[in-house]
């Protein structure tokens, strides 16, 4: 007994085509396809602050504001006046909502204040910490050597009447060991740790009005 193929009855060249048109439809599975992105955290090693009393006094950290270029989750570099980013690559949030999670975060560490982000309903503030994230990319500022990562934020005290009673301008950098992902994240850490440092001892001087 012959086994009758499973276009049988059609002529071979409609069948044909009909195998084609089925293939070219399965085409975005079968074609190739850009890799994900790796995804890269924020691991800061800052020396803060420690021992000393509690202040007496709550603090909202308000998410940082960005311009849009800043305000993604991708890696920001520049190369002279043009912003770019690395491909295949992103952090695990916006650069403007890591920056606020470090910073509730290493309050949180300092054992001095209690801190929370500006929208949590479970905090009456007494101070809010509003940032600007100016700077917070690679800058390759000689050709395609190890870059220069930059993290600029600029950092102003809220009092419950939205006042600003000090403000404080940080700028940290660190130079990439090479010319690498990695080794520009392990600088963002570098840099960002510093700042953090800088801010948070900063701000347990304040005095609320």
């Amino acid at each position: 007994m012959k086994i009758r193929p499973s276009f049988a009855g059609v002529p071979v060249r409609t069948a044909m085509t009909v195998a084609l048109l089925a293939l070219a439809g399965c085409g975005s599975l079968l074609g190739p396809s850009n890799p994900p992105p790796q995804i890269y955290r924020l691991a800061p090693d800052s020396s803060l602050p420690t021992g000393g009393a509690a202040v007496p006094w709550q603090l909202a950290v308000a998410r940082p504001d960005a311009t849009q270029t800043l305000d993604t989750e991708r890696i920001a570099l520049l190369r002279g006046p043009a912003m770019d980013y690395y491909a295949d690559a992103q952090w695990n949030d916006s650069a403007p909502r890591l920056v606020q999670s470090l910073l509730v975060e290493a309050f949180d560490k300092s054992g001095r204040v209690q801190a929370a982000p500006r929208d949590s309903a479970s905090l009456r503030a007494d101070l809010t910490l509003a940032t600007e994230l100016r700077d917070f990319e690679a800058q390759y500022d000689n050709g395609n050597a190890a870059p220069l990562v930059v993290v600029d934020i600029q950092s102003k005290l809220l009092d419950q009447r939205g006042q600003v009673i000090a403000s404080l301008h940080s700028r940290q950098t660190a130079r990439a060991s090479e010319n690498s992902i990695p080794s520009v994240v392990h600088a963002f850490d570098v840099a960002m740790a510093a700042c953090l440092s800088q801010i948070v001892a900063w701000t347990l001087q304040a005095t609320p009005h």
